[in-house]
């Protein structure tokens, strides 16, 4: 791979191009981690660390995917940690500041997000039980910056007793059903009916925090969701959920978590990176380096994949194509309509021209849809081959017409 293309160069870049798109928004940052496995390959590979299990080579990738808070749509990515883990936690880790701790991820990826995303009139920070870090919710806040975590630890509170103990002994609020669906671990889809119970909590700053300047309480809203009757043999749904939101009302309550829900989006974002999509674990690259540049690089295409796919779903055509793609593309997109449109009024492209929407049906025509809406096959193994074959295409359309005007 070129020397001169950096991970940095790359995460800023796209970072520049998101700043644009989420002005005036209220955007959900929302980050988490995942493992890139190797060591199916490990001896074709050179120069990586240690995953999970302490066994098992690979890398490391912590990508910040940011949502808009009142529609849904997936906006991009605002920031992409990597690295390869060599050595294990040294014998006084929960000592060490946090800046020295390979945790510091859950800070530094906000941190970064809300200095590039300048634009944005609001950023709520989601993450799940690994990000509930004493040290980021006293430094992250600000007036425009808010947090919103599912709580890990059973912390002690002002007044006595513990978190989780002070939020299941709260009057319940509110009851709603929820539709579950089958997850990877056999769990099947099931409705579910949730019982909601909220309310202001101080928590005490924990003898692990290494911040001697962090506050020693912090107050915050509690929110907790508990599936009610659950059937047998299946664990209830539990979310203990802390925001630096404001929640006094059961409005309140349901819109914050709906936001957590948006969680899922970089789950997607997880299984289109790997078997779902580009099956970035099959890579024929051999060294460290250079696979830490490919995860960013997989990671911004399966964003892409993803975005498309979501918008093509959607009913909703108000997301400019120009959010993926500049001026020229949008005009080969419009070139391309009359060759992928049918006879038929179901084989027209019904989307607004130039819309998100719009791009991803011309996309998925491109990868092999058919163009009917029985055809299913429009998910992100479709998307990509289509990405693939249009920037051929793009490709090709520049070079014909740089040798006319020549």
């Amino acid at each position: 791979m070129n020397d001169r293309v950096t991970v940095e160069k790359m995460v800023v870049r796209v970072r520049a191009r998101l700043n644009a798109i989420v002005a005036g928004r209220h955007v959900l940052a929302i980050q988490d981690t995942s493992e890139i496995n190797y060591e199916a390959k490990r001896g074709r590979k050179r120069g990586l660390g240690k995953v999970g299990n302490g066994s098992d080579v690979g890398l490391f990738v912590h990508p910040v995917l940011t949502v808009d808070a009142e529609t849904g749509q997936c906006l991009g990515l605002a920031d992409v940690q990597v690295w390869r883990r060599f050595k294990a936690k040294a014998a006084d880790y929960r000592k060490q500041p946090i800046e020295e701790k390979e945790s510091y991820r859950w800070l530094k990826g906000p941190r970064r997000a809300k200095w590039g995303l300048t634009k944005a009139e609001m950023i709520t920070v989601i993450d799940d039980r690994e990000g509930d870090i004493y040290e980021k919710w006293a430094r992250l806040p600000d007036r425009r910056t808010h947090l919103l975590s599912r709580a890990c630890r059973d912390r002690a509170v002002v007044g006595g007793g513990t978190l989780f103990t002070t939020m299941a002994a709260l009057p319940e609020r509110h009851s709603f059903m929820l539709d579950l669906p089958a997850r990877a671990d056999k769990r099947p889809a099931r409705q579910a009916q949730l019982s909601v119970r909220f309310a202001k909590v101080t928590i005490c700053r924990p003898v692990s925090c290494s911040d001697p300047n962090a506050p020693g309480q912090i107050e915050l809203s509690a929110i907790e969701v508990r599936e009610i009757d659950p059937p047998p043999g299946e664990e209830p749904v539990l979310w203990r959920l802390l925001t630096t939101h404001d929640v006094e009302t059961v409005e309140q309550a349901l819109t914050v978590i709906g936001w957590y829900r948006q969680r899922w989006h970089i789950e997607q974002l997880f299984r289109t990176v790997k078997r779902q999509g580009l099956d970035l674990e099959e890579s024929v690259l051999a060294d460290g380096q250079a696979l830490e540049k490919l995860a960013v690089i997989a990671l911004i295409a399966a964003c892409q994949t993803m975005q498309l796919v979501l918008a093509r779903a959607s009913t909703d055509d108000s997301q400019p194509a120009s959010h993926l793609f500049d001026e020229r593309e949008v005009q080969v997109l419009s070139l391309l309509q009359a060759r992928l449109q049918g006879r038929t009024a179901k084989q027209q492209n019904p989307h607004r021209s130039e819309s998100l929407a719009w791009a991803g049906w011309t996309i998925a025509r491109l990868g092999g849809w058919t163009g009917y809406h029985s055809d299913k096959s429009t998910g992100p193994i479709t998307m990509r081959d289509g990405l693939e074959r249009f920037k051929a295409i793009v490709q090709g359309y520049f070079l014909t017409e740089d040798l006319c005007s020549s």
